[in-house]
């Protein structure tokens, strides 16, 4: 019998992405947490727990030997929803093979690549059940199969899914985990879980397989934040929930006061927050119950940072396919559901709450308190060539009423084994591809580019951006948050640092930004001709006349309001 104390284990995060949690950092999912908490519930030394990304180890070869020396070797990962990510990439099947192939210890796979692995992280992909050559699979809880399996001395474990009880020990025994991440402590957001499970079963979503709704108490998720606030942790995501109006009540009625509660708490263990996110809510539960939802977010816009995100899950406006794939909202209602998080959610900071949506003339300078994201899917049971029309001409009246969304998720399906989905698979959504990616670019061009001045329009503040590449002569980066604005800045600078940037133009999912406020006696020709009325004439004309005592006094000589970027 192996003695935990004396067993040293390296996880292995190969990123998740799921309906309702993201891995891919900047993030840092809960799996790994917990599994590092459910070890050192089950006996193992903390100091003998080593966790490292995939991207750690495709960029130091050394570190492989930590995979290969371990007594224990857990690799966490798995994708059922496609996405393209900027601070990671993915686990290609590939990779999660040959770590399987290294070790020379006990191998261990878990995390929601249990639902099935395709040929690549993509959609339009038929995902099908595999072991990749590990010693065991976790069919069930990863977190709980690790601790079985050391309990039994690497001998084997019973399938099983975790309780809320557990979550309580582990969450907060593995909280420490996230200090050897290698965005800690500045870039890095944590993932929380509220509840898992779904008490809707849409045709295509894995979230159903979790079972029905089981939600933590607002303790819980407090006592988890404030000890991950402890090993440095000032960011965090309430995305682990297919709804957050639900948290507290019975799957579907919203509870204001639970939701009061966890917002409250998260406040008062991290006086020095720096994110407040989260990711789902499902629309359904405004259209049933509509002053209490309307309550719910009152109260999330109270307590959030600026530019979170409420993911709705329209998945299709066409009602064929809503009726063949068990879908919960109609075009109308998703619209009405709009609405309401516009109008509660979607004042900007130093406005009236409650008083959205805020856009145009006298709106303020930074991003909205909460507005809503559109999920779309495509190769769903039942979808036709109207099908495109009946999306496009929802977002149509979106914009034409005035409303803002954050953001529009467009994506094929990903069709995997439990979910009605499998039988068909992925051929409607590779049988319409040629006709997918113009109804794509139409959306991008005709929808988000609008959508995006309207959200964040030239003047808009964007704080603490950290900077993550350079491309062509920018810097590209983000804020931490749902659903981040990528944002590039004329001219390279230091990599891995913050800054504040004020918008100046506009792409389909992405802004142009200089830094703010804008040292108009200090700024490059670059950063000039980004702003809008700026032309390389112009902007020698302002430099020439250096210096200014205001950037009003610059704006005169160029004609052109600088004042709202400095």
């Amino acid at each position: 019998m192996t003695d935990p104390s004396e067993l040293s284990v390296t996880l292995v995060d190969g990123y998740v992405d799921e309906p309702a949690h993201f891995g891919v950092p900047p993030y840092v999912s809960t799996y790994p947490r917990y599994t590092a908490g459910a070890l050192v519930d089950a006996g193992v030394a903390r100091e003998e727990i080593t966790y490292h990304t995939i991207d750690e180890l495709r960029e130091d070869r050394g570190k492989w030997r930590d995979v290969e020396d371990a007594d224990l070797m857990v690799y966490i990962g798995g994708m059922t929803v496609p996405g393209k990510y900027v601070g990671g990439t993915p686990a290609e099947p590939d990779e999660v093979k040959k770590l399987a192939w290294v070790s020379r210890g006990t191998s261990l796979m878990g995390g929601p690549v249990r639902f099935g692995v395709g040929e690549e992280n993509a959609g339009a992909q038929d995902m099908e059940r595999k072991d990749l050559d590990y010693d065991f699979v976790a069919k069930g809880d990863v977190e709980a199969a690790a601790a079985d399996l050391v309990e039994s001395g690497l001998e084997g474990f019973g399938d099983r899914m975790r309780d809320n009880g557990e979550i309580d020990r582990w969450s907060r025994k593995g909280a420490f985990v996230i200090e050897q991440h290698p965005n800690h402590p500045d870039y890095l957001i944590c993932e929380m879980e509220t509840s898992r499970g779904c008490a809707y079963r849409c045709s295509f979503c894995t979230e159903p397989l979790y079972g029905d709704p089981a939600f933590r108490s607002a303790d819980s998720v407090v006592s988890e934040v404030s000890h991950l606030a402890e090993h440095g942790a000032r960011h965090f995501r309430l995305g682990r929930q297919a709804d957050i109006l639900a948290f507290g009540g019975d799957g579907e009625a919203p509870n204001p006061d639970a939701l009061r509660e966890l917002y409250g708490g998260i406040r008062e263990a991290v006086p020095d927050l720096g994110t407040l996110h989260l990711d789902n809510m499902n629309p359904v539960t405004i259209v049933e119950y509509p002053e209490k939802s309307r309550e719910g977010i009152r109260i999330i816009a109270e307590h959030n940072t600026p530019g979170d995100t409420a993911a709705f899950g329209l998945e299709s406006a066409d009602p064929v396919v809503q009726e063949e794939n068990n879908l919960l909202v109609s075009a109308e209602e998703c619209l009405e559901a709009v609405r309401v998080v516009n109008e509660e959610g979607g004042w900007r900071p130093g406005e009236k709450p409650g008083t959205g949506p805020s856009h145009g003339e006298g709106s303020g300078d930074r991003l909205p308190k909460l507005l809503p994201g559109i999920n779309l899917v495509h190769g769903l049971m039942g979808e036709r060539e109207e099908t495109y029309e009946h999306n496009k001409q929802f977002l149509q009246r979106v914009y034409d009423e005035g409303l803002m969304v954050r953001r529009i998720n467009i994506r094929q399906v990903m069709a995997f084994a439990g979910t009605e989905m499998a039988e068909t698979g992925a051929d409607i959504a590779r049988e319409h591809k040629r006709q997918f990616q113009p109804y794509k670019r139409e959306v991008r061009e005709e929808i988000d580019n609008p959508m995006l001045k309207r959200v964040a329009p030239a003047g808009t503040v964007l704080e603490d951006v950290h900077m993550e590449y350079h491309e062509n002569g920018r810097t590209f980066g983000r804020q931490l948050g749902t659903y981040s604005l990528l944002i590039g800045v004329p001219g390279e600078h230091d990599l891995g640092t913050t800054m504040d940037v004020a918008v100046v133009d506009h792409g389909y999912r992405s802004v142009t930004a200089v830094p703010y406020p804008l040292d108009v006696n200090g700024a490059t020709m670059d950063e000039l001709t980004a702003i809008p009325g700026l032309g390389r004439s112009t902007a020698g004309d302002i430099v020439v006349g250096r210096p200014y005592d205001s950037a009003r006094e610059a704006g005169e000589v160029a004609g052109v309001d600088l004042s709202r970027f400095a």
